[in-house]
């Protein structure tokens, strides 16, 4: 009868052992490799959690990985996409930038032209109507004028900003719209490059002679109308050039990302191409 009570009591700590060993591996196990042995049906890298009613104890897996990109670009590299698109705004922003700063840059390009502000139309009317149609003309080249020499100043700024292009910006520019990359510069730019074209603006007002005219052209406006019209030019060309400057890039965009010839690099055509698979 001792000899029974001896050996089951072995078996008893033995048990109890296991037990013991069991439960360190279990922890072991999870802590290692986020595996639950009591629930292996739960995915690596996911959390459990635990809803309980009266009757029954239910383990429902709880995702906590890394959301995945939905982008299907083939066997480009994030490297590319980042290098794609920085090389297509470069190159918008470039042309874009040359192109405006010719004379006639503005003036003879009807998508950005500078008109006459629009609370001045009535201006542009009643000198006309007295003869001064030359002197309202000149009043809208010389504007145009000073955005042709400020333009310039934008290049260094959008440098700037598509050098700091990050790769995750890349991925969620490729797949978007025509003028996706030209909107993410907007964003990134806009108030920098306000800032920094008022005073070179102001500078070249000046400098071409817009003041003067324009000075003019509203003194002799409120004399034949008995009114006081005051407009900031400052401003108001500022913003224009800015606004050209990136209806251009956004057109050299559209461009490369719908018309394979004007992919003129190889990164250019491997990401745009890319891109065209994903439509």
């Amino acid at each position: 009868m001792r000899k029974s009570i001896f050996i089951a009591a072995g078996l008893f700590l033995s048990i109890s052992t296991q037990a013991q060993l069991l439960d360190i591996l279990k922890s072991t196990v999870k802590d290692k490799t986020g595996i639950d042995i009591n629930n292996p049906q739960a995915p690596k890298g996911s959390t459990t959690a635990t809803t309980t009613n009266t009757n029954t104890t239910t383990t429902i897996p709880t995702s906590t990985s890394t959301k995945t990109s939905p982008l299907n670009v083939g066997n480009l590299t994030s490297t590319q996409i980042s290098s794609g698109l920085k090389e297509a705004l470069s190159i918008g922003v470039t042309d874009g930038v040359k192109k405006l700063a010719l004379t006639d840059g503005f003036l003879k390009n009807e998508a950005v032209k500078i008109l006459m502000p629009e609370k001045l139309r009535k201006v542009d009317a009643t000198l006309r109507s007295v003869g001064l149609g030359s002197l309202a003309d000149e009043g809208v080249k010389l504007l145009n004028r000073a955005a042709e020499d400020a333009v310039t100043e934008a290049a260094p700024i959008f440098t700037n900003a598509i050098t700091s292009m990050t790769i995750t910006d890349a991925k969620n520019i490729l797949l978007g719209s025509n003028n996706a990359a030209t909107s993410y510069l907007q964003g990134k730019t806009q108030s920098q490059l306000f800032t920094a074209f008022q005073p070179k603006v102001k500078a070249s007002l000046g400098k071409v002679g817009a003041d003067a005219v324009w000075k003019n052209l509203i003194s002799k406006y409120n004399t034949f109308t008995g009114q006081a019209v005051t407009t900031d030019l400052n401003e108001y060309v500022t913003t224009e050039t800015i606004n050209g400057v990136f209806k251009m890039v956004a057109d050299k965009e559209s461009g490369i990302r719908n018309t394979p010839a004007m992919r003129t690099t190889s990164i250019l055509q491997k990401v745009f191409g890319a891109q065209d698979a994903n439509r």
